[in-house]
């Protein structure tokens, strides 16, 4: 569903279409807050629904999220689950819903492909325009001890709807717009250019997700208010969203995994900073893929590979017009190894125009060195 003030329609999804009547409600505090969803909840009561609310999900969602907001939806007998917010509400919604189907197995016996089990019915809200959680049937999860974050990818986890409300950004800061729809741009870029596993329908989401981000971003950034722009943005994340659940992302996520998992760096800054150095280091083998996207936007060339660098140039220019930094001050030394480790660990699992070695991985690390201020 999609358009202003869609999420109302949610209670009569729930109870006259399914029969349920007791949701488990996983929500950002500021939405909450917002009194944007003061209207669902009497449309809720009115309908003779019991909720419950988890609303103390961390930026990077850990296994003590998906636990505390397990024993809610037990304790409450709750039978179905909704999700508002950004991508880490949904992602630890969509865990807390495996953990229900599988009680005898923790969060970390289900990464991969080992849920199985279709979780309880699921709508997801978002509140943001870059994860595309909402579409996708991945979802993932930091260890709190070790900071790794690592991922689900089952369809078991995928949402049953997905509501789109543009009405529910307009509060969203300009930074936030930013490095949501730098996300979401990541998505449509990396997936397009792991191009073999690519069927024609996931190329075409993918183009239409740049396109639309190429028009629409800044645009959003600039005046908030703007609900036409905040629409084409989340459609922008669905159907970046609904490429990837095939193509995959790549070394831009691997290694931004990395720096959200040690230094708690908000996913959509790490994936817009590292988007251009990935897409540079892969030269070459990007071109072709890249200057199509080119094409999409309009951005003109003499050659394949004229068009690509214009295009990352473009990824570079709209960073810096949004205030973005280049590179990040906080990464030490010494970590360097472990990120090279997991970084090359799950990059293994995405079909990559180039295969990297640890040198490669180093190099790429490297260069998100800088003395830049972290915004």
């Amino acid at each position: 569903m999609e358009g202003q003030s869609a999420i109302i329609k949610i209670p009569e999804i729930l109870n006259e279409k399914h029969g349920l009547k007791r949701p488990l409600l996983i929500i950002s505090k500021t939405v909450e807050r917002s009194g944007l969803l003061d209207q669902m909840f009497i449309n809720m009561k009115e309908k003779g629904m019991e909720y419950a609310i988890y609303d103390d999900v961390a930026p990077n969602p850990t296994e003590i999220n998906v636990e505390e907001a397990l024993k809610i939806y037990l304790k409450n007998k709750c039978d179905c689950l909704i999700a508002i917010g950004g991508g880490s509400p949904i992602d630890c919604c969509k865990v807390v819903g495996a953990r229900v189907v599988n009680p005898d197995k923790t969060v970390a016996q289900m990464m991969g492909m080992k849920v199985r089990k279709k979780i309880p019915l699921m709508i997801a809200v978002p509140t943001t325009s870059g994860t595309g959680s909402e579409t996708t049937m991945y979802a993932v999860i930091t260890d709190s001890k070790t900071h790794h974050k690592a991922g689900i990818a089952d369809l078991a986890i995928l949402p049953d709807y997905a509501v789109l409300d543009p009405q529910l950004m307009v509060g969203l800061p300009p930074h936030l717009t930013a490095i949501s729809g730098m996300d979401a741009l990541c998505h449509a870029v990396e997936c397009y250019t792991n191009y073999k596993l690519l069927t024609d329908l996931e190329k075409e989401h993918a183009k239409k997700a740049v396109k639309l981000i190429y028009e629409n971003l800044f645009e959003a950034y600039k005046d908030g208010e703007n609900v036409e722009r905040r629409l084409n943005m989340q459609k922008a994340a669905f159907d970046a969203g609904v490429a990837f659940n095939r193509g995959m992302t790549g070394y831009v996520h691997s290694v931004g995994h990395t720096l959200s998992g040690l230094y708690n760096i908000p996913h959509g800054l790490a994936m817009g900073v590292i988007l251009p150095v990935v897409m540079k280091q892969y030269g070459a083998s990007v071109y072709k893929r890249l200057s199509e996207l080119a094409d999409v936007c309009g951005i003109k060339g003499n050659s394949e590979k004229e068009k690509a660098e214009k295009f990352i140039l473009w990824i570079e220019n709209l960073n810096e017009k949004m205030g973005l930094p280049k590179t990040f001050d906080m990464i030490q030394e010494k970590d360097i190894p472990q990120m090279i480790k997991w970084a090359k660990a799950e990059g293994l699992l995405y079909p990559t125009p180039q295969v990297w070695n640890n040198s490669e991985f180093e190099k790429c690390i490297r260069k998100l060195i800088g003395k830049n201020r972290f915004c």
